[in-house]
């Protein structure tokens, strides 16, 4: 019988702010590692393990010589670099794009200082795993996994080790880690000699030690104890050990392992949803980064400026730190919040000066311009065309200070768009500020011109024209009907092409118990109702709306014209209320939702109910690098841009697109968008203690305005399926809109780039880390083979990809040699 070999893993988590803001984070970093270090310079057999570029980097900022020291432990083999990520992020919520450079900035970090690449992934403290992670990681160099959650009371996994199996076929070797990452300070030898006791069968095992959550790590008494047991013990080989030591015996002992077609989900449900204005900014930063990394590229690549990689690099290390598994989930305090939003904030202050850059360098003045026209420039991102319900504003030439009403025209190439005028976001009584809606087709990746012409002048501002039919707003377009109840305020059908996509009471606000837990770390759903919102009665809606009446409708028309109608439902609950806009089109199919939350409810929840004319229905999402079908009826789950509900009797799909929210559930055929929740900030269950203090007031989260977007399409399925990911793209990653007058003029620049297959997905379009050239991301979302042409105006270069089902190809352009190269998530060419 071949002795059991235990590895140790000396590691101190060190969360760089939680229950702590972040300076705190980095003065423990200081210390956790100064200690580290001594304790390798003074124990021969000693090793310790810690990842995280965030906390080297800081290091290396405030304590030069202390990081010239571990570069020397690094060199000797005593101080092992674990992981290689810039931070332990969310490992559900930030994109797939947002994973590949978490990876890619941390490595490239670790290589330059460090010289080492490692080979084993880890994430010990994240709420759960999606399964996109996998093609991720295996096409980023690793070969392995650790993480420690979900815990095995809750999920069931192969406890020696399992083959985790991607979306797209990728494989690592995953291992979720028996125990804790940490150890009670002196009490290691105690958790080492407890764990070989109660896992004799473990011929390989590894246990995870040191101090954590506020860092710590090693201690000299346990160096010391675990010194005394390696050298007493006789049946057992124990020893410090690294992460890609492990596997590597693993691999031999095992031979073969099961494998696992699943993510690694749920724990804190809760977490899907808290702190949602983080969220919300997260994914506006994510959107307008990768959207303005695109621009660029289009810029530079026609010489029209230079590729700002610092500015991308400064937002990029923001949107990686807000994506913390304690700052994304809102399982933090107070200031953490807010500092969370700063840094998002000081992210978008970046991209929003670099995308002005990009968007005034590719603006020209048609050669022949309209005198008596104002120009509205728009600028689509995407290799694809857009064809949307826009909205812009800009400026009439000179005030109206008279009582009638300008109406503007649109145009391009002197061919009229359908458009209307609704309300402005200002409120000056003047005839001036116009903001348009309209609906055309914006061409790939290049800027159009649009142009407005305000020589139209009626009496006095349209009127609502819309007639009220039995209590029910009837809206019919070129292929939809579509009806709002007057009593209840919540939509009764939706219809295309004479098919239900709804039943009737949709977008009804429920109102849900809930805890003081943000992580819900006890329970796996949230399903229990305790109301509903209702709407408001008319002598209260004055009081809402802030006008001066004696009472109004809580039910009515705001907006009626060319494009749409828009149609406005106010509710109430205790103290709480929800403004809803129905923007209904006459001209497509899909419909937008705003959801404007004025909340002051504790400890409860907010959902969206939906209910599917359906039975049988399926309930599907877009998750990391793919779409899954999601266990809503047991449990909150969590997706990103989209969310649907499809019939396979029927063939047929809802499909609904969110701009900032990831919890959701499935009930009696019922989606259920999770908005926000009130629970205390970073309050945690222990024994049966209270959750809050009894004695005082507690701060809740969601105080407060609240605004939601979504938008809601029916179709055929597979053509649903085909495009929704691009739709979500395009409605996040939004087309610029600017009304000015360039100071150049000329032709349009032509499209920087174009992909001919409508579904595949350009996640990335930047300039490469290390070399001159370009990189270009493309993913497979549909999960079928499919195949492309890429076509770059710029370089006059074109080629053809081949897709399996969730692909992620990678691609480095060389634009002096104009050749394309296959690469790896590392940007590094892959060789045949």
């Amino acid at each position: 019988m071949p002795k059991q070999r235990i590895h140790l893993l000396c590691n101190a988590h060190l969360d760089p702010c939680w229950l702590w803001e972040w300076e705190e984070g980095a003065g423990e970093t200081l210390s956790t590692f100064k200690t580290a270090v001594e304790l390798c310079e003074q124990f021969d057999e000693f090793i310790f393990n810690h990842n995280e570029a965030i906390l080297y980097k800081w290091v290396e900022q405030y304590s030069p010589e202390l990081f010239k020291r571990i570069q020397v432990q690094v060199q000797k083999g005593k101080w092992n670099i674990m992981g290689g990520w810039f931070l332990q992020p969310d490992c559900n919520m930030p994109s797939g794009e947002s994973f590949v450079r978490q990876i890619l900035i941390g490595k490239n970090y670790f290589k330059e200082k460090f010289g080492v690449e490692p080979e084993t992934a880890i994430n010990f403290d994240p709420f759960g795993h999606s399964r996109g992670l996998v093609q991720i990681l295996a096409k980023s160099g690793y070969k392995y996994y650790l993480f420690g959650r979900p815990h095995a009371e809750i999920f069931s996994l192969p406890e020696k080790g399992f083959i985790w199996k991607g979306y797209d076929g990728s494989e690592v070797i995953a291992y979720r880690f028996i125990g804790w990452y940490n150890a009670p300070l002196g009490k290691a030898r105690e958790k080492v000699e407890r764990w070989i006791k109660e896992h004799p069968d473990h011929l390989v095992g590894l246990v995870l030690w040191g101090v954590g959550n506020h860092g710590g790590g090693p201690s000299f008494k346990d160096c010391k104890d675990l010194r005394e047991l390696i050298q007493s013990t006789n049946e057992t080989e124990v020893f410090h050990s690294k992460t890609d030591s492990f596997f590597k015996e693993l691999q031999e002992e095992q031979k073969t392992f099961p494998q696992l077609e699943r993510d690694l989900n749920p724990w804190a449900p809760g977490c899907y949803t808290s702190q949602i204005r983080i969220k919300q900014k997260h994914r506006k930063l994510e959107n307008d980064l990768y959207m303005t990394e695109k621009m660029a590229s289009a810029c530079a690549l026609q010489e029209l400026l230079e590729y700002p990689t610092d500015e991308f690099h400064q937002a990029l290390e923001n949107l990686l730190f807000a994506e913390f598994h304690d700052i994304l989930p809102g399982s933090s305090i107070p200031t953490v919040e807010d500092t969370a939003l700063q840094i998002l904030d000081h992210g978008l202050n970046i991209i929003s000066r670099v995308k002005a850059r990009c968007f005034f360098s590719l603006c020209r003045l048609n050669e022949n311009p309209s005198i008596d026209a104002v120009p509205l420039f728009a600028y689509n991102p995407h290799p694809f065309p857009v064809k949307h319900i826009f909205e812009a504003e800009f400026c009439l030439p000179d005030f109206n200070f008279e009582d009638s009403f300008v109406l503007p025209k649109m145009f391009i190439n002197g061919k009229p768009i359908i458009s209307q005028v609704e309300k402005e976001h200002g409120n000056v009584a003047v005839d001036w500020r116009k903001r348009m809606v309209f609906m055309t087709t914006l061409p790939p990746s290049q800027i159009t011109q649009i142009d407005i012409k305000t020589d139209t002048i009626l009496p006095q501002r349209p009127q609502p024209n819309v007639k009220i039919n039995n209590g029910i707003i009837e809206i019919k377009g070129d292929n939809t009907h579509v009806g709002i109840n007057t009593k209840t305020g919540l939509m009764d059908f939706y219809r295309i092409n004479g098919d239900d996509f709804l039943q009737s009471s949709a977008f009804l606000p429920i109102v849900i118990k809930d805890n003081e837990d943000p992580w819900g770390s006890e329970v796996l759903n949230y399903k229990e109702i305790e109301g509903v919102f209702s709407l408001l009665d008319e002598t209260e809606v004055p009081k809402i709306c802030g006008i001066q009446k004696d009472k109004y409708p809580p039910v009515h028309i705001i907006e009626d014209g060319e494009v749409r109608i828009v149609v406005e439902a106010i509710f109430k609950y205790n103290n709480s209320y929800i403004v809803i806009h129905y923007k209904i089109p006459k001209v497509l199919t899909e419909i937008e939702i705003q959801v404007r939350v004025f909340w002051f409810e504790k400890d409860r929840m907010l959902k969206l109910s939906i209910p599917l004319p359906w039975k049988n229905t399926e309930y599907i999402g877009q998750v990391v690098f793919g779409k899954d079908k999601l266990p809503g009826e047991q449990y909150e789950v969590v997706s990103q841009k989209w969310v649907a509900g499809y019939s396979p009797d029927k063939n047929m799909a809802l499909t609904i697109i969110n701009d900032g929210i990831y919890g959701s559930d499935f009930a009696n055929n019922t989606i259920r968008l999770t908005l926000l929740h009130s629970p205390a900030y970073s309050s945690l269950p222990f024994k049966n203690r209270p959750l809050v203090p009894q004695d005082r007031f507690t701060p809740r989260m969601e105080q407060g305005e609240r605004i939601f977007r979504f938008w809601i399409s029916g179709g055929n399925a597979q053509e649903r399926f085909q495009v929704i990911d691009n739709e979500a793209l395009a409605h996040n990653e939004k087309p610029m809109f600017l009304s000015f007058t360039p100071t150049q003029k000329g032709k349009s620049y032509p499209s920087a780039i174009m992909i001919e297959n409508p579904s595949i997905v350009l996640s990335a379009f930047k300039k490469a880390e290390k070399k001159n050239g370009y990189i270009l991301r493309l993913f497979e979302p549909t999960g079928n083979t499919q195949k492309t042409d890429i076509h770059i105006p710029p370089l006059d270069l074109s080629f053809p990809v081949s897709f399996q089902g969730f692909e992620v190809k990678t691609f480095y352009i060389d634009t002096l040699q104009k050749k394309v190269f296959e690469c790896n998530l590392l940007e590094e060419e892959i060789k045949d």
